[in-house]
């Protein structure tokens, strides 16, 4: 059966909203980041959110309209997607957690530091939203009859994304807090921007 070559209109509306919510949630986290008093490349992006940072209420308004757009993403992608869509929901969730839970300063995490429960629940959370993501993309490619353009948009972001957690994993693991994961961080979290963002005006526009 061929597949449908037209996004009927709710499905490209939610698509439309994602792609809007992505962005505009991108552009506030990078405002608290880079505006903030976090320490720059060397820090976690959710030291952005710490309580006492003037710029906390703009970076949860960011995660929370990303949180957004993914689940607007998940309820925009065709039927064949159901997978994809499961795990954008719930990366949705855990993109809404992170967010409502703030992290201490410095967002510390073990092996390295002493973590407190909210440092955990955060990080936890931050972690689940983006592997979430990462696992979308990769059922999207696997999935043969998903749109071809869809496809290849998430092949060639997990060409950027898999390698990129993989070092940050390895980074968390053995090196901890520094330049390094955060700069594997912002990229690992440009990958997905771009692509939810690129999947979703794809959505938009499919005809």
């Amino acid at each position: 059966m061929a597949e449908p070559r037209r996004t009927d209109p709710p499905r490209a509306a939610a698509a439309s909203a994602s792609a809007a919510c992505v962005v505009a949630g991108a552009v506030a986290v990078t405002v608290a980041v880079v505006a903030g008093p976090g320490p720059g490349l060397t820090g976690y992006v959710s030291e952005a959110g710490v309580t006492d940072s003037a710029y906390a209420p703009a970076y949860r308004i960011g995660v929370f309209a990303l949180a957004a757009g993914l689940l607007l993403l998940a309820a925009a992608l065709p039927p064949v997607l159901r997978a994809a869509a499961g795990l954008l929901a719930a990366g949705s969730v855990f993109a809404l957690v992170s967010g409502a839970v703030s992290c201490s300063a410095g967002c510390p995490l073990p092996p390295f530091e002493r973590a407190t429960t909210a440092d955990l629940v955060h990080g936890a959370a931050s972690i689940l939203a983006v592997a979430a993501v990462v696992f979308a993309m990769l059922a999207i490619m696997l999935t043969r009859a998903a749109p071809s353009a869809l496809r290849r948009l998430a092949a060639v972001a997990l060409a950027a994304a898999l390698p990129l957690a993989g070092a940050t994993a390895v980074a968390m693991l053995f090196v901890g807090r520094g330049g390094l994961i955060a700069v594997l961080e912002r990229l690992l979290l440009l990958v997905a921007v771009l692509w939810g963002t690129a999947a979703a005006t794809a959505v938009a526009l499919r005809r």
